[in-house]
């Protein structure tokens, strides 16, 4: 498993806020406890929250810090959405302004000192391109609030594009890292993707119901 995949697997599996032995993680992993301590590190430089220390376990913290503020994770979502809202704004001087503030805002997430400092730069890139990412939350949202399926162009962390027919299931930030669940029409199963890699994220005229299978609670 790729470095980067890994990374985001890992998140997925802190997601339910219990307490993760890197013991325990280290086998699902198929890697080393030792690894395991290393890609902690590079999830904590990325502004992923997390909270535990070596020998004792990680959990998901369940607040996002953005000093001087304490934010939830709710609020930091509506800061982006606002920023993304201006960033399509015809106003050439506007859509500027919100490309740079989003980059203030990144350089302000809580990032971790490590000795690896720039390591986990390129294992996990956090918002790659951020006003492309945050560009996407407006039709993302509404997608999963009116149940529509969406056509996905997706650039992986292989620089290949991909296509999926999804079914957007839910938008979630870990620090910098915006996820987007979705059950894969194509792949047939569940798929996260990184917000900052959709290239588009197209409408399509097919609205979906809860299947058996395919629903959020479904996923483990």
């Amino acid at each position: 498993m790729a470095r980067t995949d890994r990374l985001v697997t890992l998140i997925n599996l802190l997601r339910d806020g219990a307490l993760h032995r890197a013991q325990d993680l280290a086998p699902v992993l198929g890697v080393s406890v030792r690894t395991v301590y290393r890609d902690m590190d590079r999830l904590l430089a990325a502004g992923v929250p997390i909270q535990g220390t070596p020998g004792t376990g990680y959990r998901m913290a369940d607040t996002i810090a953005l000093p001087p503020l304490q934010l939830s994770p709710a609020e930091l979502e509506v800061l982006h959405l606002g920023i993304a809202i201006v960033s399509e704004a015809a106003d050439p001087a506007l859509s500027a302004a919100a490309q740079t503030l989003t980059q203030k805002i990144d350089m302000a997430l809580p990032a971790e000192t490590v000795a690896e400092a720039d390591a986990w730069k390129t294992a996990l890139t956090p918002l790659a391109n951020a006003a492309r990412g945050l560009s996407h939350m407006v039709s993302l949202r509404s997608a999963i609030a009116g149940r529509q399926k969406l056509r996905l162009s997706y650039r992986d962390t292989a620089e290949q594009t991909r296509h999926d027919t999804i079914r957007p299931l839910k938008l979630e930030s870990w620090g910098r890292v915006w996820l987007l669940t979705a059950w894969s029409e194509t792949d047939g199963k569940f798929r996260d993707f990184r917000v900052d890699l959709i290239e588009a994220a197209a409408p399509l005229p097919e609205l979906f119901a809860d299947e058996p299978g395919k629903r959020l609670s479904d996923r483990v």
